[in-house]
């Protein structure tokens, strides 16, 4: 076996170990106030770039795997910012960046309880007043 194997069968192992980080960065509440919008960052360390999770979601209730809508990776909301926003309009969702290395929707639409989503991407969005780097970073930083 090469050292570049090792290394790298190393990298790998060492991420099946100690896993991703997921943390909720962004929460917005809808119009009606009855749902949440919430965004979590996912983080599988220095190898990789920020992943980012929407759900939608009862208002005040945790993000689950069912309620998930989309997915994004790399995205960016400016040169030196990731991550992405949530817009709501009505009763559609926008979810709002700059570009992104992939972005799935998951689920273009999704009900709960009497009220039917549409959640739509908009790429080519720049938000100049992000700050640099990750989103929970910058949470972590305002909070100290």
């Amino acid at each position: 076996m090469t050292r570049y194997s090792v290394a790298l069968l190393s990298m790998v192992t060492a991420c099946l170990f100690m896993g991703a980080s997921h943390d909720e960065v962004s929460r917005a509440p809808s119009s009606a106030g009855d749902l949440d919008a919430v965004l979590v960052e996912t983080n599988g360390g220095a190898t990789t770039s920020f992943g980012y999770l929407v759900y939608v979601v009862p208002h005040g209730t945790k993000a689950s795997e069912r309620t998930e809508v989309a997915m994004l990776y790399g995205a960016v909301r400016n040169d030196q910012a990731y991550g992405a926003n949530l817009k709501w309009e009505g009763s559609q969702l926008a979810v709002e960046y700059r570009d992104a290395r992939q972005a799935e929707l998951r689920r273009p639409t999704v009900t709960i309880g009497s009220r039917t989503v549409t959640i739509v991407f908009r790429s080519g969005v720049t938000d100049s007043s992000a700050p640099a780097g990750g989103m929970l970073y910058n949470l972590e930083r305002t909070r100290k």
